[in-house]
């Protein structure tokens, strides 16, 4: 705990102050400036409050490369290409585990029921992972120096691992000591020594279900071999023109299956392996000339045997004829003469078939069919006929369309989750099985920590899904598509004809009022939509309102335009007696050319339960033009506002009256109060065609979705993503930037929900990035520098005067000028290859990559055009010391990044607060806007509001990112939000609706400090914090100098707040409020690209997440005591289960020889038997914890596992003979008793002197 004050001379400070009467701190070390009054603040935070990790992962696992199932565990593993696993048991049972490598995951095997797991990677290494911890970890490694894994066997119940290598060869590991046996099948001793061609590398390993000792290879060329293990020679051979995919057993071991590349299954007979018994292609029919189509490769089929039934399952991937062009991919089920076939939405990667037994050598009886696709995950019902799927519990359709925005919000108001939930029940889909998920492994309950929690996801395609993410679990609640408020685009339509193929629907951002429950969405077509939530069906008017945002220095009205047209130009237009009409529609004669990107339902539309659309907002294109894309939203229900900005200015709607209040560019916003000197705007260019702005408004996402985790790996051998985007040669050869790891990409500040817009594909576009998405690679001196960059069209730069002086900024060589519609989507570049050495031609690079010159609010440089290495060094803060004056051109572009609504004091002799709107711009530029709202309920409803924009001016360096409002004792202050009232709920006479406003004002509060209150402002380099209404700054903390902050929030940890901060250079930040005060840096994502930059997000709690990959949400937390509370939290992956005992197949079967035959592994692959395998054919490498590692896998759970069994087969076995003696004695006392009986019948009439 620490307590600072401040006092009005600045002279003495107490012992918890900090810093000194200066604004102008290091990085490091936050200062303090005189205040104008006494404050006294208890800061309860320290650095022990935090530490981040990861708690769990939400989604589909991205590129799926392989599956495993335990049947008796009853848990299911999915390796990825990027080298994680994720295992999945029963809801609630989810873990996410990692190779250090990174290597693609090519097999997965269970040591059934023990609790381990095996993984092999492409780059020829086995792991051996722990799961009867709730975090699995490595126990063994070994690796392979001079041979590649293609299949890995572990037969159930045994510590041997056969592994099938590229060359034909197969080892065997001790699972216990991962250590290879001496034991070798070499591939030229398993084939005939008259064989001249290599049989190919190994696919396919299984024991006989019939003897253990029998050990079947199948090679890629269509041999196959039986080898017995105990001779150490091949019992047969079979040689097949077909290449083989896969080989499976019929229970008995008499006879297997094998699928091929024709699409043939071949039935082959142990008694006569000379030729296969069975041919046959189940989907190759024969034509009229008499041939058999040709069919695509089988690769894989699974034989199973059912009690119920005489007649086998067969199940397969594959198969189908070639001329059936897109045929979709297909599962097929065989049983008897009955075909089934299962398209699949996504290429098959495995499946399994889940069976009751856990024995090879018994009856399989399977009952369900699990399918790992591409981007799916299902199970199908065996049991029934119709072969229905299971409903998935976990949620694997995150990506159902990509995801382009996320929102995370804990701690919500606990009856809002019922509400939706019970809503979006009512829409899911039927049909599915009505058994339990078969995947009910581990165990997991609710922990103590658990509180209400929401994820919000905008999509491609226009939707937004609500999810329940309470105790770190996912569930969606409810979707809501924004595409059915407009009109079906048709193709005849020119606008809608070129962005049919594209996603006009595309969510931007989300605002959202948990406690009012107004919902607002921003889409890609400049499109603002405003829901309210119902809980009863409505047939609404949708309200829509057009309106032009278009900086007036590109778009000059004209007199007959003005007249018909308000733009607020003047501040005496923003008063209510105006017409509300949306500038550039106020008469369709007055805007010919004014037209929308897409048309609003004009009709009455009939909604049903949940969330309801009430307004639509439109920019409108002008002139051919598209509008510039929305970049800040925010919605205050208190109000009655909605208020949304982008690069040309700032507009404010009325949702309650439907009137727009204020729309003006971001330039007039200053009014007097303008801190820059502006110049009458250069002569304007011509405007580029409308088929040139038709093309560049179009967005493609497809980039984004296939984006791999780390762009700029080179090493991408097997886990590459074939569309991810490649950096530029230039980048890559130049020796300044080699050291470091990655290029730091700037993603867009404009929003509180980074929108995701990616690059347009198109003939001839070598790379193409987001013009929103700003970009710096500087690596000069080692660090990554990123100066505030803002796009400008051609002139002059403008220059902020201040009080610590003026600096001029001048365009440097090779930045073209802006160009307008680029903001929407992505532009076609051609990167140059620069033979300019220094900071200049890597600048220019970029902005040339941008196709935008950059405006830097941040960075020195001279007035001349040549740039000096001695400039690259420059501090990119520090001010230039010339006092020359320059001007700017008021063409400047200057955007609105964030704005919050909020009751502030808007301007510095205001003695009461009220409502205001804070505006962030991408200059720094912290603009304070008063709005005049009448309290009265009728006088709300009829009475027009006033705006003026000539509030207060704060400046900072580098775009705003986040407004907050302390109270003078550092406790938050909640914008003001109404009640939730339904709007079609039936009408009570005697009880008339009212709003119920819930207000936070800063002035009841407080009552120590009087009036007044600390506004918190945080922008891409610094925070600082604010006394109003004097506006002094208290505190000011350089957050960065070799980077920019992508994301800051203002959260509550512990019973407390901090300012939470996520920089481009991975480091996440938390700063204590209000002193900024450094109490946690943490380099956690060193790597950062650009899907986890524009989706990174805080919440309360100490939580936060981002898209870690296409399909995958990682959620983490920053809170020491969440961390400390996480094991519990977690689910329990093992759960003691006694194994199965197996079938007594009867005294007839074991006495003819059915009776599988056990083998001593031990005897045969010990190291007494077979000797050391060579040390240069692999390494061993103990886990993570090293000796200790070693000691605990030899002492664990496998160890203990293996001792376990051999002690009860050794008891069980001293049993058994106790009982065959226990059974003799009885035999011999029964024969005993019956000889003596027959004595005595003998004797029992004889004399004594008889006998």
């Amino acid at each position: 705990m620490k307590k600072f004050r401040k006092v009005l001379d600045g002279l003495t400070t107490s012992p918890g102050t900090i810093g000194s009467p200066t604004c102008g701190s290091a990085a490091s070390t936050p200062t303090a400036a005189p205040t104008p009054r006494e404050i006294d603040v208890q800061e309860m935070l320290v650095s022990e409050n935090f530490q981040i990790c990861k708690t769990v992962r939400h989604g589909f696992p991205y590129q799926p490369t392989a599956l495993a199932f335990d049947p008796v565990q009853k848990i299911v593993a999915i390796g990825t290409r990027t080298g994680g696993i994720r295992i999945l048991g029963r809801p609630g049972v989810d873990c996410y585990c990692q190779h250090e490598s990174g290597a693609a995951v090519l097999q997965l095997q269970f040591l059934i029921n023990e609790g381990a797991l095996v993984t092999a990677c492409a780059d020829d290494t086995l792991h051996l992972w722990n799961l009867r911890q709730r975090r699995p970890a490595v126990l063994h490694s070994l690796k392979f120096n001079r041979e590649r894994i293609t299949f890995c066997h572990l037969p159930f119940q045994s510590k041997w691992l056969y592994v099938g290598t590229e060359r034909g060869n197969t080892h065997i590991v001790n699972i216990e000591s991962f250590i290879l046996s001496g034991y070798v099948i070499m591939w030229n001793k398993a084939i005939e020594l008259a064989t001249k061609t290599h049989p190919g590398p190994v696919v396919h390993l299984s024991d006989s279900p019939k003897d253990e000792g029998k050990l079947l290879i199948g090679f890629e060329s269509g041999t196959v071999v039986q080898w017995d293990l105990r001779v150490k020679k091949a019992d047969f051979r079979i040689y097949y023109d077909e290449a083989i995919h896969s080989v499976s057993w019929h229970h008995e071991g008499k006879q297997f299956m094998c699928s091929h590349s024709d699409g043939s299954l071949t039935m082959w007979n142990l008694r006569n392996t000379t030729k296969p018994f069975q041919i046959t292609f189940p989907h190759g029919k024969v034509g009229k000339d008499g041939r058999k189509e040709s069919c695509k490769p089988i690769l894989k089929v699974e034989y199973k045997t059912s009690r119920n039934s005489s007649e086998p399952f067969i199940i397969f991937s594959g198969g189908l004829s070639y001329d059936k062009a897109g045929r979709r991919p297909t599962l097929t089920i065989m049983h008897g003469k009955a075909i089934t076939v299962l398209e699949m939405d996504h290429p098959i990667v495995e499946f399994m078939v889940l069976c009751e037994t856990p024995y090879n050598n018994e009856i399989q009886e399977p009952y369900a069919v699990v399918v790992l696709l591409e981007k799916d995950f299902i199970v199908v019902d065996l049991t029934q006929s119709n072969f229905p799927i299971f409903e998935n519990p976990y949620p694997m359709d995150i990506h159902e369309s990509p995801v382009t925005c996320t929102a995370y919000f804990a701690d919500c108001p606990p009856d809002i989750i019922p509400i939706l939930y019970s809503i979006g029940a009512k829409n899911k889909k039927t049909g599915y099985s009505q058994k339990e998920w078969p995947v009910s492994g581990g165990t997991w309950t609710l922990g103590s920590q658990t509180y209400p929690e929401i994820i919000i996801t905008g999509h491609a395609d226009g939707s937004i899904k609500f999810w329940d993410a309470s105790a770190i679990t996912l569930q969606m609640l409810y979707k809501l598509k924004t595409s059915k408020v407009f009109e079906k685009p048709k193709p005849s339509e020119g606008r809608a004809a070129d962005l049919a193929e594209e996603d006009p629907f595309a969510v931007q951002m989300v605002s959202w009022c948990p406690h009012s429950r107004v919902f607002c969405v921003v889409g890609i077509s400049a499109h603002v939509i405003l829901y309210r939530f119902s809980k009863y069906d409505g047939n609404t008017q949708i309200v829509s309102l057009d309106l032009r945002l278009q900086g007036d220095g590109e778009d000059p009205v004209s007199p007959s335009e003005t007249e018909n047209n308000p733009c607020f130009s003047d501040p005496s237009c923003h008063s209510p007696q105006h017409p509300p009409a949306s500038p550039g529609c106020g008469t369709p004669d007055g805007a010919k050319d004014s037209n929308q990107c897409l048309k609003v339902k004009s009709r009455p539309v009939r909604m049903p339960p949940g969330y309801q659309a009430e307004l639509v907002v439109q920019l409108l294109w002008v002139d051919g033009e598209p509008p510039q894309q929305i970049t800040s939203l925010d919605v205050n229900s208190a109000y009655g506002l909605l208020a949304f900005g982008n690069c040309n200015g700032l507009a404010v709607v009325d949702y309650i009256q439907k009137s727009i209040l204020l729309c003006m560019s971001t330039l007039d916003l200053y009014g007097a109060a303008d801190p820059y000197q502006r110049l009458t705007r250069s002569p304007r260019k011509n405007r580029q065609s409308t088929s040139d702005s038709k093309k560049r408004i179009r967005t493609s996402y497809q980039s984004l979705t296939e984006l791999t985790d780390n762009q700029v790996s080179m090493d991408m051998e097997r886990s590459k993503s074939p569309t991810s985007v490649p950096y530029p040669t230039s980048i890559h050869n130049d020796p300044r930037i080699l050291p470091e790891p990655v290029a730091s990409l700037r993603a867009s500040h404009y929003s509180p929900v980074f929108y995701l817009l990616d690059n347009v594909k198109g003939p001839g576009r070598k790379l193409s990035l987001p013009t929103d998405l700003k970009t710096d690679l500087d690596h000069v001196n080692g660090h990554c520098t990123s100066p505030t960059s803002q796009p400008c069209s051609a002139g002059k730069p403008r220059l902020p005067v201040g009080p610590e002086g003026p600096r001029l900024t001048r365009r440097g060589p090779g930045r073209p000028p802006f160009r307008k519609a680029q903001s929407a989507a992505c532009m076609e570049i051609s990167l140059p290859v620069s033979h300019t050495e220094g900071y200049a031609s890597r600048r220019a690079m970029l902005q040339q990559l941008h196709g935008v010159s950059m405006y830097s609010h941040d960075e020195h440089h001279t007035t001349s055009y040549c740039w000096t290495e001695r400039e690259s060094r420059e501090n990119s803060f520090s001010r230039s010391r010339s006092s020359s004056v320059s001007s700017i051109d008021r063409d400047t572009k200057e955007a609105v990044t964030t704005l919050q609504f909020g009751e502030s004091y808007g301007r510095k002799n205001d003695a009461l607060p009220s409502p205001c709107l804070w505006v962030g711009t991408s200059l720094g530029v912290a603009l304070l806007i008063p709005i005049s709202i009448p309290t009265d309920h009728e006088e709300r409803l009829e009475e027009a509001l006033t705006v003026g924009p000539s509030g207060g001016v704060l400046m900072l360096k580098g775009s705003i990112l986040r407004f907050a409002s302390l109270d003078c004792g550092g406790s938050l202050i909640q914008s003001p939000y109404e009640v939730w009232r339904d709007p079609n709920a039936p009408e009570d006479p005697d009880r008339p609706r009212r709003r119920k406003l819930v207000n936070f004002s800063p002035s009841s509060s407080q009552e120590a400090c009087g009036d007044g209150h600390l506004a918190v402002v945080c922008s891409e380099k610094q925070a600082k914090v604010f006394l109003m209404p004097s506006q002094t700054c208290l505190f000011v903390h350089n957050i960065t100098e070799s980077s920019f902050v992508l994301r800051a929030d203002v959260v509550s940890v512990c019973n407390s707040i901090c300012l939470a901060c996520f920089c481009a250079n991975g480091h996440v930040m938390t700063l204590s409020l209000p002193s900024l005060r450094p109490l946690m840096d943490v380099n956690y994502l060193p790597l950062t690209d650009m899907r986890i930059a524009r989706t990174f997000c805080f919440t309360n709690g100490g939580q936060a997440l981002y898209l870690s990959s296409p399909t995958e949400v990682q959620r983490i937390t920053y809170s020491q005591e969440m961390c400390d509370n996480l094991q519990e939290m977690l689910g329990e992956l093992f759960t003691p289960i006694e194994t199965p005992e197996a079938q007594n197949r009867g005294f007839l079967k074991g006495f003819f020889g059915g009776n599988a035959q056990n083998v001593d592994r031990e005897e045969l692959f010990g190291e007494a038997a077979a000797g050391k395998a060579s040390r240069s054919l692999a390494q061993h490498i103990p886990g993570p914890a090293g000796m200790e590692g070693m000691k605990a896998a030899a002492g664990g759970v496998v160890g203990d596992l293996a001792r376990a069994r051999i002690a009860l087969d050794e008891r069980g076995q001293r049993l058994g003979e106790l009982e065959e003696r226990t059974a003799l004695m009885m035999t011999s006392a029964e024969t005993f008793s019956k000889h003596a009986h027959e004595l005595m019948l003998k004797c029992k009439d004889k004399k004594w002197y008889q006998l």
